[in-house]
């Protein structure tokens, strides 16, 4: 049996599996293998059905996967260093450079913003409610 014979609802429960594998194992050393056998798939054959179905290649969308998490972990006032490792790279360099490539920003230039974006919400709370929520609200050039 060839698998374009398979049901297409079949083969897109296998490649959601391994999506969801990747979004559980993000921060495990990963390697398409693993992902691909997660599937149970060929690894050529998975890397053509996984982009098809999510617009990028697997390991893209593991740097994605880590990247999110960083930035919440960087957020949270988690140095560089650690954020890194607890995210799945294997060093800090490396880290830096695709955090820089997939945000336009260093990690610590990103940390930095986040530092200074909380404190001025804490200065003025108002300022993280969005303004067409405030006017319909009619929060808007008052004194609230």
């Amino acid at each position: 049996m060839t698998p374009a014979s398979y049901p297409k609802m079949y083969l897109y429960r296998r490649i959601v599996q391994a999506k969801l594998f990747i979004d559980q194992h993000y921060a495990e050393p990963l390697d398409l293998s693993a992902i691909a056998d997660e599937a149970c798939f060929s690894k050529f054959h998975f890397v053509r059905l996984f982009k098809s179905a999510y617009g990028r290649t697997p390991h893209h969308y593991l740097i994605k996967v880590r990247i999110d998490h960083a930035q919440g972990l960087l957020a949270k006032d988690v140095p560089v260093a650690e954020v890194s490792m607890r995210v799945g790279f294997e060093s800090s360099t490396s880290f830096a450079a695709l955090f820089k490539k997939q945000t336009g920003m260093s990690p610590s230039v990103y940390q930095r913003r986040q530092r200074i974006r909380k404190m001025m919400y804490r200065g003025n709370p108002l300022t993280a409610v969005p303004n067409c929520f405030a006017e319909a609200r009619g929060w808007k050039n008052s004194n609230f």
